[in-house]
């Protein structure tokens, strides 16, 4: 049975880096912005989230899109 993915929602994430804990290691804390376009380019979504850390006064260690998709059989 042949299955279709269906885009459903496009997430970006961006990672910073918000200080060190008691040993020394770094602590991380992420902001999620939703509701992006399924088709928005991958360059567009990092050109957003490069501007965005101009906001924010951590440092940024990654920038990610989480993609969920329905599949369904297809017919």
């Amino acid at each position: 049975m042949a299955v279709e993915k269906i885009p459903s929602s496009t997430v970006l994430r961006m990672q910073f880096q918000t200080g060190l804990d008691g040993d020394g290691n770094p602590v991380y804390r992420n902001k999620s912005l939703s509701n992006v376009k399924t088709d928005a380019l991958d360059q567009d979504i990092f050109d957003v989230a490069q501007a965005l850390v101009q906001l924010q006064g951590y440092t940024l260690t990654a920038v990610l899109r989480v993609d969920s998709a329905v599949l369904e059989a297809a017919v």
